[in-house]
């Protein structure tokens, strides 16, 4: 049982013989002792004082020489304010460890939607996409460790002005070029036309005589602005020329986006498009409008006045008739309640620029009667930048994904080769250990951040092979598995006389940390943050480290004691290996 369990019981049963009065024990609040005082576990003793009618240092002696002489996992405590620090015996700690066996969650009923990637099929993914999928994996790997079903929910982004403007500009400028006689990835092909077309679109603005008209008049007044507008609407209107372009386009931006996901190691269960979904959006405002939910305007635009709640109106379809990115949410959100009847929560991975959407699109979906808009969520995170500054699509001043990917395997490489600790690799498992380091450095680098801060993406920091990196917390798990290996153990090693077995702090520091991470894990789903998983096993990692630094483990005469160190090396590899796992972060055996 739980240290926690175990003590809140016996802290009520304290409670009610020394001051007459119940207390509930699902009441009762622990917390890690502060790592300045002496003490494995706290207890809160603040609730009590009610109850004690004494002062907060009185109370927590009175409970703390209760637990001392009643329970004998306690060994001392000391008081500091309002906290009773308890120690808890090294033998607690040694039965906890060989006791304890990893056990699956329980399943969990209904289903988890977690939306994540959402690109655009006008531009490869780029590093913000990145932080996107890595953040969305990683928080589905850990639902999922904590017995949900969760299903890994992809929307395309494939039509639009923003589409049209890389249709227009291969169409106008192109001359039948394609990706295979570019020599190109699709995604990055047609990713180039994008930026043509601000290219060109600005080219046309230098030449246009504004009469002091401001840059968004001038715009609109420009040719290829209105050249793709066109566009939009024949697309909107089933014309069959411009169907067929988009078609083909977007299948080369498919093609490359699938190479992206296999390099990422990300997949999906389920995706949507828009190109599908902005009709339904269109039937949806309509029905809005004759419930007298949303407002039809005289210049036949619809809109969503939110004001009272505090928020703003919202355009919902524009004049001509045309949807816009909510008009679309909507439907989509309306379709997944659709086609997954048990679903319990909906999760939407997107960056912190769109906070207020997706107020809107939630406060939207509540007012069109859908109970299930409640647990609609939004797991926000902040932008990538890198040191030299924040990146620009339109301007082709973005650091593309699959760039990013061979960046960090080739640092990889060259980082591995000048440490020289691969002689023995053949040249195939040399090349899939680059990949595995560079990749682990890349997302693991994202990963440790709380996903709720803007951060600066640094290569050459994540590579680091001594500092919070991943290559760092690879090589402490190919460490482990080099000591089991010299130790001849394939299997954890039986434990046999533990009553002999004296425990080193060093030790001890291992088993409360190997304790703490099913409620690390727990913490984990219930924050969304990744990072807390990361930073869990860098501290596991350091732990073992100096563990192995200042422990014999293989020249332990010991045979009691060394079979015990070797079966903590194990464990802990196997919770780093676990762990990592759910970052998406592959370990190798050796390195």
């Amino acid at each position: 049982m739980k240290i926690e369990n175990i003590l809140a019981h016996k802290a009520a049963e304290a409670i009610k013989e020394l001051y007459a009065e119940d207390f509930p024990t699902e009441k009762i609040i622990f917390q890690s002792t502060n790592q300045e005082f002496e003490g494995d576990i706290t207890l809160v003793v603040f609730p009590f004082l009610k109850i004690s009618k004494k002062k907060p240092e009185e109370t927590a002696n009175d409970i703390g020489e209760f637990l001392k002489t009643n329970r004998p996992e306690v060994e001392r405590f000391n008081v500091v304010k309002g906290f009773l620090n308890l120690t808890i015996a090294d033998k607690y700690w040694l039965n906890y460890f060989s006791e304890n066996k990893s056990e699956k969650p329980k399943s969990k009923s209904g289903t988890i939607m977690l939306e994540y990637c959402g690109p655009n099929t006008n531009k490869p993914l780029h590093l913000g996409h990145v932080r996107n999928v890595l953040l969305g994996w990683s928080m589905i790997k850990i639902l999922e460790a904590n017995g949900n079903k969760v299903v890994k929910a992809n929307i395309v982004n494939d039509r639009g002005i923003h589409i049209c403007k890389s249709m227009l500009a291969w169409k106008k400028f192109g001359n039948g070029e394609t990706p295979q006689s570019a020599g190109m990835k699709g995604d990055h092909f047609v990713g180039k036309y994008y930026v043509e077309f601000d290219k060109q679109l600005k080219i046309e603005k230098s030449k246009f005589i504004g009469d002091g008209k401001s840059d968004g008049e001038i715009e609109k007044e420009l040719q290829l602005t209105k050249e793709v507008y066109e566009m939009l609407l024949k697309w909107e209107a089933g014309d069959k020329e411009t169907i067929d372009l988009w078609k083909k386009m977007n299948g080369w931006v498919y093609d490359g986006f699938e190479e992206t996901y296999k390099s990422l190691g990300i997949s999906f269960d389920k995706v949507y498009y828009e190109s599908e979904m902005y009709k339904l959006g269109k039937k949806a405002v309509e029905e809005g409008v004759t419930k007298n939910i949303f407002i039809r305007r005289d210049d036949n635009s619809v809109i969503v006045d939110l004001k009272a709640d505090k928020l703003d109106e919202k355009v919902l379809l524009r004049a001509d008739g045309t949807s816009v990115y909510i008009t679309q949410d909507i439907a989509t959100a309306i379709e997944r309640a659709k086609d997954y009847t048990d679903l319990k929560k909906l999760i939407y991975t997107v960056a912190n620029e769109q906070e207020y959407h997706f107020k809107v699109l939630f406060l939207i979906l509540k007012k069109l009667g859908y109970d299930w808009a409640k647990d609609c969520y939004h797991l926000s995170y902040g932008m990538v930048e890198l040191p030299e500054g924040k990146m620009k699509s339109r301007e082709g001043t973005v650091v593309d994904a699959d760039d990013l990917i061979k960046e960090m395997i080739d640092t990889a490489r060259d980082t591995t080769k000048e440490l020289g600790k691969i002689e023995d690799f053949t040249t195939e498992e040399a090349e899939n250990l680059y990949r595995m380091i560079g990749m682990a450095a890349l997302k693991y680098f994202i990963l440790k951040v709380d996903p709720k801060k803007k951060m600066v993406f640094n290569p050459k920091e994540s590579i680091d092979f001594n500092g919070n990196t991943g290559p760092f917390i690879q090589y402490t798990y190919a460490r482990i598995k080099s000591v089991l290996r010299k130790a001849g153990e394939n299997q954890e090693p039986e434990i046999k006389n533990q009553e002999k077995i004296k425990i080193d702090s060093k030790e001890k520091a291992l088993i409360k940390l190997l304790y703490t991470y099913s409620s690390i894990l727990k913490d984990a789903a219930d924050n969304y943050s990744p990072a807390l998983i990361a930073n869990y096993i860098y501290e596991l990692a350091t732990t073992y480290n100096t563990f192995y630094h200042d422990i014999n483990i293989l020249k332990e005469e010991n045979t009691e004691l060394k079979n015990f160190r070797l079966a903590l090396s194990g464990r802990v590899g196997g919770v780093i290996k676990n762990a990592m796992d759910l970052l998406g972060i592959e370990v190798p055996e050796k390195m």
